[in-house]
């Protein structure tokens, strides 16, 4: 998933500069994403919800923003074929097709959803992934996706028929890398001896850390990229929220998820106090703040990280990359390191296609 466009003004604040482009902007940092995998800058851009998922999209704004997110240095875009139902790949494809050599494409396959809206089924069998890849290849216009991910686990299907099925995609030259989401540590290792996996994308930040138990030290064994998702919470570590429930419009998801809601949220929303004082500090946003955890975060665990905070507005874009030239200091951390474990509600209303429940 990807964040929401919450309101937090930018910050000017940075502790070092690694350059600029001739418009100004900061210009990310390079890292290889997987060993022997494309480099791309230091966060990517997460596109979700300029499709569905947060409420009414301003399609300009959108593709400026993704202007925008080319001019700061993110190159790592990442969609899926489940968002909007495909619209999301679609919306990318002129994008995609201006600049097809300036970014890596990252999309997914194993959600399947119908015009039932409150259907959704995981899976992984060969059949239908080598169907959702040519899918996929035609709605973003490209003749090869750059990293093609697993979205979610099916356990009644052996993993190593999945990932075969997937490299069978490289084999072809379809796909250029592989991914998985949401698995545990073991299965990214089963995972990893089929078919090398470039990059890990699960859930990571202040507010979840479950990904910790596991998975990030396979990651780091195996020299896989961790890619977080929602490293802000789904926006809710931008610190705008009081009552998620009832400031978000109605076809906002975020309206049923636990922690938006009722006493989990203004006991989430608490949570948030450190994290306001370290922005006050730094002269950073709580945002800003809560990006520059994940990656120094990483840094502790040895892992490569390229987080994806999703955003529709260039305003929000630019405060996102300028977290990666923020560094906070070991007292600033220790304030931060006790706030996982207090927050209320799980991270969705159905946790039987996480890792987590995969791991208790």
């Amino acid at each position: 998933m990807t964040e929401h466009d919450t309101t937090h003004t930018t910050s000017t604040h940075t502790t070092s500069t690694p350059g600029t482009s001739t418009h100004g902007t900061p210009i990310l940092g390079r890292v290889e994403l997987g060993k022997g995998g494309p480099l791309v800058g230091v966060q990517g851009l997460g596109c979700m919800g300029m499709s569905e998922f947060y409420g009414d999209t301003d399609e300009v704004a959108a593709r400026q923003t993704l202007d925008a997110a080319l001019t700061a240095g993110v190159t790592l875009f990442d969609t899926a074929d489940v968002y909007g139902r495909g619209r999301n790949e679609e919306f990318l494809a002129p994008f995609v097709a201006a600049h097809r050599d300036e970014i890596t494409l990252a999309t997914k396959f194993a959600i399947e959803r119908n015009d039932d809206p409150d259907y959704r089924a995981v899976r992984n069998d060969r059949a239908y992934l080598r169907r959702a890849a040519e899918d996929s290849l035609r709605r973003l216009g490209v003749d090869v996706i750059d990293l093609y991910y697993m979205h979610r686990r099916d356990p009644a299907v052996p993993l190593a028929e999945s990932v075969g099925a997937m490299a069978e995609l490289v084999s072809e030259g379809k796909v250029r890398h592989l991914g998985l989401s949401e698995v545990t540590g073991a299965e990214l290792r089963e995972a990893h001896a089929v078919h090398p996996i470039a990059a890990l994308q699960s859930e990571w930040s202040l507010f979840s850390r479950n990904v910790e138990r596991s998975a990030v030290g396979a990651a780091a064994e195996l020299g896989v990229a961790l890619v977080p998702y929602s490293p802000l919470g789904r926006g809710f570590l931008t610190g705008s929220f009081a009552d998620a429930s009832a400031e978000l419009s109605q076809d906002d998801f975020r309206r049923h998820q636990p922690r938006f809601t009722g006493d989990n949220a203004r006991t989430n929303a608490a949570l948030l106090d450190p994290v306001r004082e370290i922005a006050r500090e730094l002269g950073a946003t709580p945002a800003q703040v809560a990006l520059a955890w994940v990656q120094q975060r990483a840094r502790v665990h040895g892992l490569t990280v390229v987080p994806i905070p999703g955003t529709r507005r260039p305003g929000r874009l630019r405060e996102n990359t300028a977290a990666t030239r923020i560094t906070l200091t070991p007292a600033q951390l220790a304030l931060l390191e006790p706030i996982a474990d207090r927050v209320a509600g799980d991270r969705y209303p159905d946790m039987t296609f996480t890792s987590e429940a995969r791991e208790a």
